[in-house]
């Protein structure tokens, strides 16, 4: 089996962050989300990957490489502008083959991994299997519309009048035949071709398509409050780990992970945190659910619920809670005082004294 990750998306949702850098890119928990989906993806036994990328190829192959550090092979394919899911198979036709292969959306999080997913459809081998979670708005998703045997009947685009709550999660399992399906629709009202239209396309030719319910964390991550979620329930997870330096005058409690390299000086840091490889954290009051990425530097700051990208700097700035910010951002006092940011890249925002 091969995988098919889909990394071209521009990420509108989180602008300004996504002006200036792949919305796959943000981290969660100190680490990309396409980090998380390709460890995903190794881990239900699949290395040979390829990789969907768009106008931020050049940033995401800077950052996975060939693939060897995360254990796996990758292979970019470049797709121009987006033409929808279904054309992303078309394009990606000559690096499959004929291989059975798992596609993934490469901004979704799945935490606990989708392996045993895998492993059911390697055993029963259907045309098409696909991953679906119950929502509280259907109007929202894609949804699935299942016979009592947990066949597939219909696949339905955000319906307005929905006949069931079970909503596509961005990871489906495919054999060969799917191809067919790509090359028989026609895109949509959009102007895209859909892959539920292609999946649906084998429904109707009569062809098998399950759904198996998740049963795990799902988010999907095109939104400040979703990373944020996402990165609370990580950090939840996480046993403390202290490899960089800690003085006297600091206090951590809980489930703490400081990086090699970083420095906590006269702080106090209340877990689950992360704080990156050579930050430095000085006078600060930091957490709960806040990672620091790698090299930030924060003074008499106090920062919680946050995600503060690499090389930000923040000081004398206290009370910010449910943060985003980005690379290299500046965020100092000055006349004019807040408590929520959402900060692009090379940014400069100053309070008031």
């Amino acid at each position: 089996m091969k995988a098919l990750v889909l990394s071209g998306g521009a990420g509108t949702r989180l602008r300004p962050l996504s002006h200036s850098m792949p919305k796959q890119l943000v981290p969660v928990a100190n680490k990309p989300v396409l980090e998380h989906v390709l460890e995903n993806v190794r881990d239900a036994g699949v290395t040979e990957i390829g990789v969907i990328v768009g106008a931020w190829a050049d940033q995401i192959r800077e950052v996975l490489s060939d693939g060897s550090r995360l254990g796996v092979r990758l292979t970019y394919l470049r797709q121009d502008r987006p033409r929808g899911l279904a054309d992303c198979v078309r394009l990606a036709r000559p690096f499959l083959g004929d291989d059975d292969f798992v596609m993934y959306l490469g901004d979704v999080m799945l935490p606990d991994g989708v392996a045993r997913y895998a492993d059911q459809f390697r055993r029963h081998r259907p045309a098409a299997q696909v991953l679906v979670h119950k929502v509280d708005d259907p109007r929202a998703f894609g949804i699935v519309e299942l016979d009592p045997d947990g066949t597939v009947r219909r696949l339905v685009e955000k319906p307005r009048q929905p006949r069931g709550d079970l909503a596509l999660v961005g990871v489906y399992f495919f054999t060969p035949a799917i191809h067919a399906g790509v090359d028989a629709i026609t895109p949509s009202a959009r102007g895209e071709l859909e892959i539920t239209d292609a999946v649906q396309w084998l429904v109707t030719s009569g062809a098998e398509v399950r759904a198996s319910e998740y049963d795990g964390y799902w988010r999907d991550t095109g939104q400040v409050a979703d990373l944020l979620a996402c990165n609370r329930h990580l950090l939840d997870g996480q046993p403390r780990a202290v490899a960089g330096s800690v003085d006297g005058a600091s206090e951590l409690t809980g489930a703490v992970v400081v990086e090699p390299g970083a420095r906590i000086v006269a702080s106090r840091v209340e877990g689950p945190v992360v704080i990156g490889a050579g930050a430095v954290v000085e006078g600060c009051r930091i957490g709960p659910h806040t990672a620091i990425g790698p090299g930030c530097r924060l003074v008499d700051a106090e920062v919680a619920d946050s995600i503060v990208l690499a090389d930000a700097s923040i000081t004398a700035v206290r009370g910010l809670r449910g943060c985003l910010i980005g690379r290299s951002a500046t965020v100092s006092l000055s006349p004019a005082a807040g408590s929520r940011l959402v900060v692009g890249d090379h940014s400069r925002i100053e309070f008031a004294a």
